[in-house]
């Protein structure tokens, strides 16, 4: 086959389960947010003196990211103003062991 006759093939796709999960928690912010609604339910403005860094629009895009992949869920209450809570899933919870298993290698090693 010569060089000039390559005809590129199409991408080939493979399901790497590791790359789904860091596309889901892998956000700038997702990682605090997880770890402050591992302790309890917060609404917006806690996590956003939980996080101060963090800015409104950046804390909402992370909390809608998580929210449509399941791992946290909001709660609207009808109240005046309207309250709004955030808290994890069953889905959610069960990424405490990931973050801590990483927690430790960070210890380790960095």
């Amino acid at each position: 086959m010569s060089v000039n006759n390559y005809i590129p093939k199409e991408p080939v796709s493979i399901d790497c389960n590791v790359e789904k999960t860091l596309n889901v928690i892998g956000g700038k912010w997702a990682f605090l947010v997880l770890r402050e609604l591992f302790c309890e339910k917060k609404r917006f403005g806690e996590l956003q003196r939980c996080i101060p860094s963090v800015s409104p629009r950046a804390l909402t895009s992370t909390l809608r990211h998580l929210e449509e992949h399941g791992v946290l869920e909001r709660h609207v209450y009808p109240t005046v103003p309207v309250t709004v809570e955030y808290s994890l899933t069953p889905k959610g919870i069960d990424l405490h062991q990931i973050l801590k298993e990483m927690k430790l290698w960070a210890a380790k090693w960095t």
